[in-house]
């Protein structure tokens, strides 16, 4: 049975992109700790980070730097913190978040209802962020 993440990446569910290319996307957490809170992910399901290739490995660090570069500029937070857990959805993920604190990083504080009008506005301030970072790959 395919994860979320899969049915997100087929256009089954749905979610708001910021960044796709053939090997991986990007798109807001659903449940986010900070504005911005954005989860890399590679198009291969792959459950646990060490089963990915090192070249796999590569690319999904590369896209996390791309975006992370765009949410330091969009959001100015005083460090873009980045997150590998994999214990929730078994497709290897990387969160990354604009933070100011380490406590910014608590799961258990997960915004369980997050309102739609912000996430479209985080969406758009991501992508508008990564086209001035001069990226080809901003979806949406």
């Amino acid at each position: 049975m395919p994860t979320v993440f899969s049915r997100i990446i087929q256009g089954e569910l749905p979610a708001r992109f910021v960044w796709s290319d053939d090997r991986c996307v990007a798109f807001l957490s659903s449940r986010p700790l900070r504005p911005g809170h954005v989860l890399v992910v590679p198009r291969a399901e792959v459950d646990h980070w060490l089963d990915l290739s090192t070249q796999e490995w590569k690319n999904l660090s590369a896209i996390a730097q791309h975006v992370g570069q765009a949410l330091q500029r969009a959001y100015q937070p005083e460090k873009v913190g980045m997150m590998l857990a994999g214990l929730e959805v078994p497709h290897v993920h990387i969160h990354l978040v604009p933070i100011n604190a380490l406590s910014d990083l608590d799961l258990s504080q997960a915004e369980a209802d997050p309102d739609p009008v912000a996430l479209d506005e985080a969406a758009d301030t991501i992508r508008a962020s990564l086209r001035e970072l001069g990226y080809d790959q901003v979806a949406g």
